[in-house]
């Protein structure tokens, strides 16, 4: 998932009044007991349909609203996938055939029993509508044209999947927990097509689902408020509402939490959390997100082609500085491209800032004098800043650097056609399973530049490994989860020695909280934050 989409917000309108701080001095102003308020930077949001939605604040608001044949359980994220609206499962001997048995008893937000016809409709038309996650659920071989026969239910309590070859069971339920995998109640959206649309222009501005909460409105770019289903299977949440505010600036989330005025604050800089730790009435939490940030060289570079200059600039970055500096407390070091917790992660980080090895490794490259080299990257504070780090590290070996910047939307279009040199940016996982990444940084079927790869990091880098491509093809389709898991820290330790990419550091979310909220779950690396479980 590219770094363009985040976060989201909003306003409490009329019929909710947040008292303002009172002027007691280190009194708080408290939002109403049973109401949740965030300020997050929720500005991404452009559908709510969930087999449309795939921006990280739209997984938020979608993972609060609609269940998933498969799930999480917040308690203990690292448990992997649980039962959801399947209460359990069989995979047929030869790995193609998953039949789910559905749970008895949900109902879905508008009094609808929850029925294997919902979730072929929702699976179906996550195929037939082809948005632009609709490949998490498309790459198992299912097409408009053999849906009826590869996604159907059986009965009302009984739904079938076959996949068109075998893959690892763990990589085919850890995509139906993705957002594009919720399923939505089939009766009210047939009720709201227009056109054959499968009910897209309603969805994106409503809700259909069987989650802990429903739509009560959404303000694109200001908020959203959301309303608890008192029918909620787990049990009817503690906030009755939840009300997320789009708030953009550091400084306001801070100061809003300071006076009382809202429960979580979501996108602080270091500096705000720092502030924030110092202050009894408040708390912070850390959680290790998916997120990594990364500079790649392009490999139709003569000079970057060299391996001895791909290997020189990745010790020619200060990860330890960066991290303990400009970073600090909200980026630690990592070397790998899958995200820590993730099936296979490995910790092993074998590079560090050493400037005479670099210059010997250039020296034996032919380049002992050092070259012009141009970086491109996003115009967002932290990126900039470690372009500007690289720079003066890289100056330290006689690189001489220029650094471009440009929008999201500028610097992907380069990137994308493989006109640049060095590429500062992030990738997140699309969904929790290790191939998520692996497919994007080490699998590249075809580098010829007509074949247009751009969703695959290796091909966008002009990687061609058709050695790596292959293992990776064979990791996905490795039934033993523990055999599984060793081929993809193999990956990783051959992807850090060979490859034009350098992972420098794994997200971690930092949020600001008042000190009586408590059970308010991010995520992880692996899904999207939960409301319901949160209490005061």
């Amino acid at each position: 998932m590219e770094m363009m989409r985040k976060l989201s917000a909003v306003a409490l309108g009329a019929a909710l009044i947040v008292p303002l701080a009172v002027s007691v001095p280190q009194a708080l102003a408290e939002t109403p007991a049973n109401i949740l308020v965030i300020a997050s930077q929720i500005d991404d949001i452009v559908s709510l349909d969930p087999q449309e939605s795939f921006e990280f604040s739209g997984s938020d608001i979608a993972n609060n609203m609609y269940g998933s044949l498969v799930s999480f359980d917040p308690a203990d994220l690292s448990k992997g996938y649980q039962p959801d609206i399947a209460e359990s499962w069989e995979v047929s001997g030869d790995g193609k055939v998953f039949t789910f048995k559905i749970r008895s008893g949900m109902t879905f937000t508008s009094g609808n029993p929850v029925t294997a016809r919902d979730v072929e409709y929702s699976l179906q038309r996550a195929v037939a509508m082809e948005k632009t996650p609709s490949f998490i659920v498309t790459q198992f071989g299912f097409t408009a044209d053999n849906m009826g026969e590869t996604l159907k239910a059986l009965d009302d309590n009984t739904f079938q999947l076959t996949t068109d070859k075998k893959y690892a069971t763990s990589f085919v339920l850890n995509c139906l927990t993705a957002t594009i995998a919720y399923i939505v109640d089939s009766e009210t959206v047939k009720a709201n097509e227009v056109d054959g649309d499968w009910g897209n222009a309603w969805l994106k501005t409503n809700s259909a689902g069987s989650g802990a909460y429903k739509l009560v409105n959404w303000k694109p770019n200001e908020s959203y408020t959301l309303e608890a289903n008192p029918n909620f299977y787990k049990g009817e949440p503690a906030m009755k509402r939840v009300v997320v505010r789009n708030i953009q600036e550091s400084a306001t989330q801070r100061l809003l939490l300071e006076k009382g005025d809202i429960d979580i604050a979501r996108n602080l800089s270091p500096e705000d959390i720092s502030a924030i730790e110092s202050n009894s009435a408040l708390a912070v939490d850390n959680d290790l997100r998916g997120r990594i940030l990364y500079f790649s060289m392009n490999q139709s570079d003569p000079i970057l082609a060299n391996p001895k200059v791909v290997e020189a600039l990745k010790y020619l970055a200060d990860y330890e500085a960066m991290a303990n500096s400009f970073l600090k407390g909200q980026y630690t070091v990592h070397q790998a491209f899958l995200p820590l917790t993730y099936l296979g992660e490995l910790k092993e980080k074998p590079y560090s800032l050493n400037v005479d090895r670099a210059k010997a490794l250039l020296a034996e490259a032919g380049y002992a004098d050092g070259f012009d080299l141009e970086i491109i990257v996003r115009t967002a504070q932290e990126r900039v800043e470690i372009a500007q780090a690289l720079q003066n590290n890289f100056a330290q070996a006689g690189i001489n650097v220029s650094i471009t910047q440009g929008t999201g939307k500028q610097t992907l279009a380069r990137y994308r056609a493989r006109e640049f040199q060095i590429y500062v940016g992030a990738w997140g996982p699309d969904y929790p399973d290790p191939h998520t990444n692996a497919d994007t940084f080490a699998h590249n079927p075809d580098n010829r530049i007509e074949a247009k790869l751009t969703g695959k990091l290796a091909w966008r880098n002009s990687w061609n490994i058709p050695a790596m491509t292959a293992a990776t093809e064979a990791a996905v389709a490795e039934a033993d989860t523990e055999k599984r898991a060793q081929m993809y820290v193999e990956i990783q330790r051959w992807h850090q020695r060979v490859s034009p990419f350098a992972p420098m550091f794994q997200k971690i979310e930092q949020i600001g909280r008042l000190a009586n909220v408590k059970g308010f779950v991010t995520g992880s690396a692996i899904t999207a934050a939960y409301y319901w479980t949160v209490t005061k």
